[in-house]
């Protein structure tokens, strides 16, 4: 056998004890007459000692070759160190080798294999198998493993059943492109990757499963983000026989359970808000609500002045920043500027200083006198010692800044604690949003979200208004999971298809199996599905996916450890009846 322990396991109870080890040098150091090499593997250090006095001569000479990352395997006794460890698990221990057998020698590596590495991300990304040996990757793959483990473990203590569907698909439009695969014995034809399994787990309730889950790959061709990958991973959900507030409550539960088990906290608050209010007072609709500075509407306060920008803007709306009023002009100005960089794209902003002594100092006092100022305020929650910023314009667009504002201000006061978990429900999002570049509504989720029965009668007068039985977790300012109760019938889905721009040959093309399966007896379901990727990230208290998986993507959609995608032999391309221009 290779080993008999692990790295990570011997302590002052094994003293004395024969042990075969295996793993990779860490680091050497030659006395000249002692050499202590640490020995590494996925379970920790564990160090080696090589005396000229006790160790064989071949043996001893032997050790002197060893390079860094060297794979080998010793026998020894284990003994009790001099200058013992307290920082790692094996520091009262090292083990007198008296065997010693080099597996594999190593080339010297691109970067070093520690905590604190000196390799830049395209190095390590490059090489990302050497990567994955240091602590900072390997504990976030495990943290992953741990986290899938307890929703595997959650789900299956209620009776979800786990069930694999397809890769390999029919391309339907879902608000992203899709990869699409070419079928060599169907010649002109194609499948696509998933997007999601969305059309399969309600095959799934139809075929009578009642409750399902899958960990499951899913794949998007769309420009990347640090939270984004073309492929990545979902906890995809559906059940049969509920309603939204069935849904709710399990995957309530879940987060709850996620927290308790994997951070040891108790979540007190799993707040719901609706759509309307998140987009009113936060500007978007994954709000973070570890901290305050909500949104104060002040077109009342504001407009029908001589102040012609905000007269002339559709919203005038605020916030008040906590102890913002010791910023000095610079700040202040470079605040400004912040704002009117085109990924923001506000054109200005006004400010006004809660003073300590109840007075107000503004950007437009030529304009507003204290009465207005104190009305801004008390529309802000502003205190003495607050700075109010405020921004005008159409009114999503300056919702939208002023998030961006709110964010980043958050972010520059230390209010996004990582350690810190706020979970929340938004609810009744809007069934359909309209899209100016094509002239016409498309579903906010997925064409099989169910509108809500009581906003039916508006799809023909003021789509727009019609709300979805759909819901959105957010936790700490990221949407971490989405789902809908769908629709189950046929009649209603054919009734979504014509809102949606669809012809009845376009519906029946691309959806007809759906439509088909509705008719031998659907029953009522809905479901859900978490990011996985950007859950864990979360949890492990990290802003980027990327080190919670294995083999990431850069943000060009390229491995650059194996040079993917990459072109294919003129052969398969004539195999698959295509051909480049």
């Amino acid at each position: 056998m290779y080993r008999s322990h692990n790295c990570g396991e011997l302590n002052a109870s094994h003293i004395n004890t024969e042990v075969t080890l295996a793993g990779w040098v860490q680091k050497s150091r030659d006395k000249g007459f002692m050499n202590w090499v640490d020995l590494r593997d996925r379970y920790g250090i564990t160090q080696l000692i090589f005396d000229e006095g006790r160790t064989e001569k071949t043996v001893f000479e032997l050790a002197k070759t060893l390079g860094r990352e060297f794979v080998i395997q010793v026998k020894g006794t284990v003994i009790e160190r001099e200058a013992k460890n307290k920082n790692i698990a094996t520091g009262e221990i090292e083990i007198l080798v008296t065997e010693l057998t080099i597996l594999n020698a190593a080339l010297t590596p691109p970067f070093t294999i520690e905590d604190e590495t000196d390799g830049g991300e395209d190095i390590r990304m490059k090489y990302r198998y050497l990567d994955i040996r240091r602590n900072p990757v390997k504990n976030s793959l495990l943290f992953r493993h741990k986290v899938a483990m307890e929703v595997r473990k959650y789900l299956s203590d209620l009776d979800f059943c786990e069930v694999e569907t397809p890769y390999l698909i029919k391309s339907t439009p879902e608000g992203a492109r899709d990869f699409v695969v070419p079928s060599r014995m169907n010649e002109g034809q194609f499948y696509a990757l998933p997007q999601s399994p969305q059309t399969f787990k309600q095959l799934l309730m139809v075929g009578g499963m009642d409750k399902y889950f899958q960990i499951v790959k899913c794949f998007r061709d769309e420009d990347l983000r640090a939270d984004r990958q073309p492929e990545f991973t979902q906890i995809d959900c559906e059940m049969a026989f509920v309603e939204q507030e069935d849904i709710l409550n399990v995957f309530e539960g879940l987060t709850r359970h996620l927290l308790k088990e994997i951070k040891g906290i108790e979540v007190d608050k799993f707040p719901r808000m609706t759509y309307e209010h998140a987009m009113k007072t936060y500007g978007n609709d994954k709000p973070d609500i570890r901290f305050g500075m909500e949104f104060g509407e002040l077109n009342e306060f504001a407009k029908h002045k001589e102040f012609p920008v905000f007269n002339a803007a559709e919203l005038v709306v605020a916030i008040a920043v906590p102890g913002g009023g010791n910023y000095t002009r610079k700040e202040i100005d470079a605040l400004i500027e912040w704002v009117k960089r085109p990924q923001v794209g506000a054109s200005g902003m006004v400010y006004a200083k809660c003073n300590e002594d109840g007075t107000f100092k503004s950007s437009v006092d030529k304009f507003y006198d204290q009465a207005d100022l104190s009305n801004w305020a008390k529309a802000t929650g502003a205190k003495a010692g607050d700075m109010i910023y405020v921004l005008s314009g159409p009114a999503n667009k300056t919702r939208a800044q002023l998030s961006a504002l709110r964010m980043e201000l958050a972010t520059r006061l230390g209010l996004r604690n990582a350690a810190e978990f706020a979970p929340l429900w938004v609810v009744d999002f809007p069934l359909l949003e309209f899209d100016e570049e094509s002239g016409r509504y498309h579903a906010m989720h997925h064409p099989f979200t169910s509108p809500k029965p009581e906003d039916m009668h508006l799809l023909e007068t003021d789509p727009g208004k019609v709300r979805a039985n759909a819901y959105d977790m957010v936790l700490n300012g990221n949407e971490i999971g989405g789902g809908s109760i769908r629709i189950h019938d046929k009649a209603t889905q054919q009734l979504m298809f014509k809102y949606l721009g669809f012809t009845e040959d376009e519906a029946k093309a691309q959806f007809g199996f759906l439509m088909d399966a509705f008719q031998f007896g659907a029953p009522p379901h809905g479901g859900l599905a978490f990011g996985l990727d950007r859950l864990v990230a979360i949890l492990g208290g990290q802003e980027t996916i990327r080190d919670f998986i294995a083999f990431p993507k850069n943000n060009s959609g390229r491995d650059v450890m194996i040079d993917a995608p990459s072109l294919i032999d003129e052969t398969q391309l004539k195999e698959l009846h295509i051909k480049l221009r």
